[in-house]
């Protein structure tokens, strides 16, 4: 796999509870492991850390988040869970 995750990214949970769930890649940690949040069960505050081979990797990056992220380091759960809403409408899920 030759994408490498970047901070905004939305990704696709293949495998744990939150399985099938959208999130977005809030920071990486090394070459195996990233944060998600998606602003709702998972919130800011609190990310999961993930394994990137757990995780589907999709097209699409959110500039909102990632200016915001790069901005102040920080990004709302209100924030997350409008993009996740706005890419899973336009993805038509």
């Amino acid at each position: 796999m030759d994408a490498r995750p970047q901070i905004g990214q939305f990704v696709k949970v293949l495998r744990g509870k939150d399985e099938e769930s959208c999130a977005v890649i809030i920071a990486i940690l090394d070459e195996r492991f990233v944060l998600i949040a998606d602003g709702s069960k998972r919130r800011f505050d609190q990310p999961k850390k993930k394994n990137v081979l757990h995780l589907e990797l999709q097209p699409a990056v959110s500039q909102e988040v990632s200016s915001s992220l790069n901005e102040t380091g920080r990004v709302t759960n209100a924030k997350l869970r409008y993009v996740i809403q706005k890419y899973a409408n336009a993805k038509g899920e």
